[in-house]
């Protein structure tokens, strides 16, 4: 049986006992002094961060953190400052450079909370955020990261870790640039171990979990995350 369709199953007969639906909320103090919102699926050793893009919450990670959860994972889903229900910070802590930390007080939460290792799933700007993130990072602390069509790196040659880019073939933006194109530049830049998966049609980010790739997608996730 295919991986996805049995660790879809488990969620389901979890969602059926009322157990995959438990979840912690908390409350993360960032690096640099800003607060988010989270929330807590599974646990375990082997943590993940999702950061989502900027049409969507920490709220629409659900269906894939449950599947995670399912796998053995220690899943926290957060909303960046200013969105869902993260606070806006002060100006002084606004703007994109500073989403990193988000990011960061995630990854280190789950590591004070008992992971021995953190992957990240960075979507859209929230992968962009995940790859600066990485690249601040101390050595090991993120140990693996997924940039689902994410935006431009600061530092694209400092991320650490092994990699997964992920993008739609025909995924736009808003002047019309094939987000594939971009992506790439980063790609060549950062270190190995890494792995570039292009899946078909146009659908951005976690737009691709309601479409016919949304199977494929989850089954490269799992398959990134729990490789030894």
């Amino acid at each position: 049986m295919n991986r996805l369709v049995t660790h879809v199953t488990v969620v389901m007969c979890l969602l059926l006992s009322g157990q995959a639906t438990a979840q912690e909320h908390v409350t993360i103090r960032t690096p640099d002094g800003a607060t988010i919102a989270a929330d807590l699926y599974g646990a375990g050793v082997r943590g993940v961060v999702l950061a989502h893009g900027g049409r969507f919450s920490k709220a629409d990670w659900a269906p894939q953190a449950n599947i995670f959860a399912a796998h053995g994972f220690h899943v926290l889903a957060f909303d960046f400052r200013g969105f869902g229900e993260s606070p806006a910070p002060p100006p002084s802590l606004q703007g994109d450079a500073a989403l990193r930390f988000d990011v960061l007080g995630a990854v280190r939460y789950l590591h004070s909370h008992g992971a021995r290792t953190v992957a990240v799933v960075g979507a859209s700007f929230g992968g962009a955020a995940a790859a600066d993130a990485s690249a601040d990072s101390a050595p090991g602390e993120i140990d693996r990261l997924i940039l689902l069509a994410h935006g431009s790196s600061d530092h694209p040659e400092l991320i650490k870790g092994r990699k997964l880019f992920i993008v739609a073939r025909d995924d736009t933006d808003g002047s019309g640039t094939v987000r594939l194109t971009e992506m790439r530049k980063d790609y060549e830049k950062v270190r190995p171990p890494k792995r570039f998966v292009i899946l078909k049609g146009s659908a951005h980010a976690q737009f691709l979990f309601r479409t016919d790739q949304g199977g494929r997608l989850m089954n490269e996730m799992l398959q990134f995350l729990s490789a030894p």
